[in-house]
């Protein structure tokens, strides 16, 4: 944020990032009720969440356009969470994952992301949306189904049993503001979509049941209410909770034992979907942000978001590119953004209550398709080679069975493997014992192999690369020419199948030459001291010298093993 105020800032941008945090203001509203009501929260901890968050990662944060706040992708791995430890558990989770966040920024962790393989993103990303989409069938159906199990498959066989109990009512107000948030953006982007067809969808509701009093849906006011001095508030409260310690007033070690694994895959996937977001960003407005101070400030908005009552926030890739549509030109466009729901808190508490919940649910439809990447997807099944196919559709299966901690790290294993098989294939050895290289004009010594390696050097490629050695025939040469040159760097297992090779061939009274440039770490060398280890062992800088040197070596007698180069010394 001081970046941005050091700049030339005048009143123009600052009426464009105020008209900017507007139009997110009043995006972000209802969706961040909708969110915290899918995580199994009342809807006034997501307006908390991007409140505080929202203003906090603006101003500490290493994006200029980034939006924080609750998102979809979330639902999946903090549901859970309130299930078994409620919001109490919730809140702590989401402040351990602020610490964690931190931890990450400092130690430079935020540029990993790129680490992470395209169709391990696409593959999760997909399950989620899968995911919050099926959550959304019972309040966009009126479904009459009782608590929610944990495993997504008991979920669906819940839903499917409950099938008798749908609301044409209910199911109709979902249908009206899923039209209208499609319609809506054909005729008019000036007026967000959200804000007109939830408003329209909540009045006519409302005033159907005022003339209509069979006319009935489930509502923000009817399904959560708020005690509030004494008073019982229908919807949200207008007013802002007090600030106190998320795990309440003592702090248990076994649940936070417990509550661990869940917080670290909210860091995990905060600082993903964070940094993903952060990067289109840079791509619509060409510019580029700090990782590292992206991720210490999502952390300290982590930190303090559940000090007053909001659960765990991200970078928000809707609500960055509709502010970045909406002329956004600094971090000042996301402070108004949080000012605009903290405002409408105070203000619209009553008007909130109308607002149907079958209208949330239709919104996170929404919000979970355009999450899914389906044609990311598709492509990926279409055009990408076997292997990446098997990680993406492992990916969603394990995120849409199990969770995305088991998802991610199950994919990440997956693209590791198939990596260093690859880096494997591509390292190619062979062995040349004719007068002249097949690929160049250099010659062959007699009495001189030439064994050429091309390709990194490291554990997974080692053995192969230089099994083919122990095939060839003592007898056909005096001398050989290891070739290193197109090596471009070998690790610890490298290193010791390179020894083993040397060492089998000084046993057998072989001269060998090792030719340069030597692949890096360099330090792995000054460590390894192999010339002063193996009698008969040299280094040439080059090829051409090492062959030059190979040419002398094969007219003397061979070395002595090493245990008689021992006994010469004494």
């Amino acid at each position: 944020m001081r970046r941005v105020l050091k700049g030339k800032y005048g009143l123009a941008d600052l009426r464009a990032d105020v008209l900017a945090g507007i139009v997110v203001g009043i995006v972000a509203l209802p969706l961040s009720m909708a969110l915290a009501i899918a995580v199994g929260v009342p809807p006034q901890h997501g307006l908390y969440t991007a409140i505080f968050a929202g203003a906090l990662v603006a101003l500490l944060g290493g994006s200029k356009f980034q939006v924080t706040g609750p998102t979809a992708a979330f639902v999946v791995i903090l549901a859970p969470i309130v299930s078994a430890h409620g919001l109490t558990g919730l809140l702590t989770a989401g402040f351990m994952a602020g610490l964690m966040l931190v931890a990450m920024g400092i130690a430079r962790m935020g540029r990993l992301i790129q680490y992470i393989p395209h169709p391990v993103t696409t593959g999760f990303t997909t399950g989620i949306a899968t995911v919050i989409a099926t959550l959304q069938i019972k309040d966009m159906a009126g479904l009459q189904v009782g608590p929610m199990p944990e495993h997504f498959t008991d979920k669906v066989a819940m839903l499917w049993a409950a099938r008798g109990t749908v609301s044409l009512q209910e199911l109709g107000v979902a249908v009206a503001t899923l039209g209208l948030l499609l319609g809506i953006p054909r005729l008019t982007r000036r007026i967000p979509a959200p804000l007109l067809a939830i408003g329209a969808v909540s009045a006519v509701g409302a005033l159907l049941h005022h003339f209509l009093p069979a006319f009935t849906v489930a509502t923000i006011g009817t399904r959560f209410q708020t005690v509030v001095d004494g008073v019982t508030v229908a919807g949200i409260p207008p007013v802002l909770p007090v600030p106190a310690m998320p795990w309440g007033s003592t702090l248990d070690l076994r649940v936070l034992r417990e509550l661990f694994p869940a917080a670290f895959a909210i860091a995990m996937l905060g600082a993903i979907e964070s940094l993903l977001s952060a990067v289109i960003a840079d791509g619509m407005t060409g510019k580029r942000h700090d990782p590292d101070a992206e991720l210490v400030g999502l952390g300290i908005g982590n930190l303090v978001a559940p000090i007053f009552g909001g659960i765990a926030a991200t970078g928000a890739l809707a609500r960055t590119a509709t502010n970045i549509r909406a002329g956004a030109r600094s971090p000042v466009a996301a402070v108004t953004h949080a000012f605009v729901i903290l405002v409408s808190i105070v203000a619209l508490a009553p008007l909130v209550a109308y607002v149907p919940m079958a209208s949330l649910a239709a919104m996170l439809i929404l919000v979970a398709y355009n999450m899914s990447e389906v044609e990311s997807f598709t492509r990926v099944v279409r055009v990408a080679p076997k292997s990446d196919v098997a990680i993406l559709l492992a990916c969603y299966g394990f995120t849409v069975i199990f969770d995305m901690v088991i998802a991610v790290t199950v994919g990440v294993l997956l693209a590791a493997v198939l990596f260093m098989r690859r880096m494997a294939e591509m390292t190619q050895s062979r062995t040349l014992l004719e007068s002249i290289s097949e690929d160049s004009d250099r010659r062959i010594p007699p009495g001189v192999a030439l064994y050429e390696i091309n390709g990194p050097l490291f554990f997974g490629a080692a053995q192969s690369a230089m099994g083919a050695m122990h095939t060839i025939r003592g007898d056909t040469f005096v001398v050989m020419v290891l070739d290193l040159g197109k090596v471009p760097v070998i690790d610890s297992t490298g290193l010791v199948a390179l020894e083993t090779a040397i060492s089998k061939l000084c046993n057998n009274r072989k001269h060998v030459i090792l030719a340069g440039p030597l692949p890096k770490p360099s330090r792995v060398w000054e460590k390894a001291k192999l010339e002063q280890r193996y009698a008969g062992l040299e280094v040439a800088p080059s090829l051409e010298e090492a062959l030059r040197r190979a040419e002398v070596l094969a007219a003397q007698p061979p070395p002595a093993p090493r245990s008689q180069r021992g006994h010469a010394h004494a």
